[in-house]
């Protein structure tokens, strides 16, 4: 049985906690939970990346089971942060979950990215990743308590949360941890954490060899007493052959060289092991020399890109180093978090050629609607890609050159689907998409700049519209005006107008709208659509409104 790390940590610090936590460390609710969301898969691929060593295994699971860490969080969090012992506390718990996740260093580091990302302070996107550390530890020592758990299934564990990572940590998170590019990290911490928990478990198993710690080497050690054992039998054995040989000579003398040669037969023992030996390790030489049986199956590829532009890969490579190579590659082309892969390792399997020539595939990974299957050295082209308009059997044939068979299926879903992406593409101006977001409206409470839940429905219509014309190739391109009504002070009011525009921005943003295309400012009470002299004519005057950028 698993469980989802990350789920269960944005379970446990709910809006309520979220609100009085931000209320402690100057933030708004929403961007204390955008913080929330990116900094807890971070940590777990802090995690992940210290569970994947023996020691570093060992020392983050004493780390959990500390009595520092609460197993009980989860329920306590409610009543503890409202107190400033609690509160205090949760932060203080929090600080010794960081010093086991990664260095201090680093993890200040990741609050300064988070920072940059969310528009929240780096001093508080600091508390909060402890916060979420020491969340973390406290869930995963209820479950491992619960569970009977011992330090091998500690990396298991983190082993299954390599998806969640994968699907929300950045290569910028990343790198500020130490972890250099999220598909390099993720495509070798796995088989990492595999072999430590399986020694954990299993002390006395082969994966041992993989760990040179000093700690588990003597399961070898009984080995040593039988070698030197056998070494003084051969020896005592050697020395009674030539007394004996020696005892024979001198009595043999003056009998008959027939004799002779019968009592010496013993002393030709050991001659006679040595050639058998030479016989056993000349043969094994020859076993040895015979050739290798060769790889029968090709290796394969296939992918299918969604309406985002993403593509989801399915591959069987001969080895762990082509199955990395991939990953780098795809993860410098397309960027980390723009692809998702499934790649299976199987010695039977011949060198994939098609590794090597991948450039040619990468604008049809970025194709919304393309499938691809590769076999060897046989590539067909399915969906979008075997479009006869679009021409991708014809670049590819160019590309790949001879010693390719190279296919397209033209199929009527493609056509359709080519339909669909013309009719979108022709709803992609900008001046229509602003007035289509305007009539869902996106208003705020009174002097509030948190996102009301009302307006999160209509803001992710927004975002399927926005990143539908993306995929396309018709990015809109828009200015996110904010408004207050005419209550307070003005400057007040511009500030507060500022932050509502920047709070739908980062909500855009991070749900997949690219951010060059979209900036922020604020109006302060100007322009009113509404009376401000009516609660409800203010309510309307406290908005969002979308203009096309020319």
């Amino acid at each position: 049985m698993s469980i989802n790390l990350n789920q269960l940590v944005q379970g446990a610090l709910t809006e309520s906690v979220l609100q009085h936590i931000a209320g402690r460390i100057g933030c708004a609710p929403e961007p204390a939970k955008r913080v929330v969301s990116l900094c807890g898969p971070a940590l777990i691929g802090a995690m992940m990346n210290k569970a994947s060593s023996l020691e570093g295994a060992r020392n983050l699971f004493a780390a959990i089971m500390s009595p520092a860490t609460n197993a009980l969080i989860a329920e306590e969090l409610p009543h503890s942060v409202v107190q400033d012992d609690g509160f205090k506390t949760l932060v203080d718990t929090g600080a010794n979950a960081d010093a086991a996740i990664a260095s201090r260093d680093s993890l200040n580091v990741l609050a300064e990215r988070i920072a940059e990302y969310t528009g929240v302070a780096a001093s508080a996107t600091r508390t909060l990743t402890g916060v979420v550390g020491a969340t973390l530890f406290g869930v995963l020592k209820r479950y491992l308590t619960q569970h009977n758990g011992n330090p091998g299934q500690l990396p298991t564990l983190l082993g299954h949360q390599l998806p969640i990572v994968r699907a929300n940590m950045t290569d910028a998170f990343a790198q500020a941890l130490g972890l250099g590019s999220v598909g390099a990290f993720l495509a070798g911490v796995a088989s990492r954490l595999k072999a430590v928990s399986s020694h954990l478990d299993h002390p006395a198993t082969h994966e041992a060899a993989a760990f040179s710690q000093p700690s588990d080497a003597p399961a070898a050690v009984p080995e040593q007493p039988t070698k030197e054992s056998a070494r003084k039998k051969k020896w005592w054995w050697i020395a009674l052959a030539a007394a004996l040989a020696l005892l024979a000579v001198l009595i043999g003398r003056g009998c008959s060289t027939q004799n002779s040669e019968q009592e010496a037969a013993p002393a030709a023992k050991p001659d006679a092991a040595s050639d058998s030996a030479d016989a056993s390790t000349a043969a094994a030489a020859d076993q040895s020399s015979a050739p290798a049986a060769q790889p029968g199956k090709d290796a394969t590829m296939s992918f299918t890109v969604d309406a985002n532009g993403v593509p989801t890969l399915t591959a069987t490579v001969n080895s762990d180093d082509e199955r990395r190579q991939l990953i780098d590659t795809l993860g410098a082309k397309l960027g980390a978090d723009k692809f998702k892969a499934n790649i299976a390792v199987d010695p039977d399997t011949k060198p994939a050629a098609w590794i090597a020539r991948l450039d040619g595939l990468l604008p049809v990974m970025a194709l919304p609607g393309a499938q691809v299957r590769v076999a060897g050295d046989k590539i067909e082209l399915d969906g979008r890609a075997g479009d006869p308009s679009l021409g991708w059997l014809g670049k590819l044939k160019a590309f790949f050159g001879e010693g390719w068979t190279i296919g397209a299926i033209d199929t009527t879903a493609a056509k359709a689907l080519a339909a669909s992406d013309a009719q979108a593409a022709a709803s992609c101006a900008a001046a229509d998409a602003a007035k289509k977001m305007n009539l869902r409206p996106v208003t705020f409470g009174f002097a509030s700049d948190t996102l009301p839940r009302a307006a999160l429905d209509n803001l992710a219509e927004s975002v399927k519209a926005l990143m539908d014309c993306d995929a396309a190739g018709q990015p809109i391109k828009l200015q996110i005006g904010g408004y207050t009504d005419s209550s307070g002070d003005p400057a007040v009011n511009q500030r507060l107008s500022e932050k509502r525009a920047r709070a739908v921005r980062s909500y855009l943003i991070q749900h997949g709208v690219p951010a060059d295309t979209l900036t922020a400012e604020g109006f302060g009470d100007a322009h009113p659509i509404a009376d401000n002299a009516t609660r409800e004519g203010r309510a309307a005057n406290r908005r969002i409104e979308f203009k096309e950028i020319g």
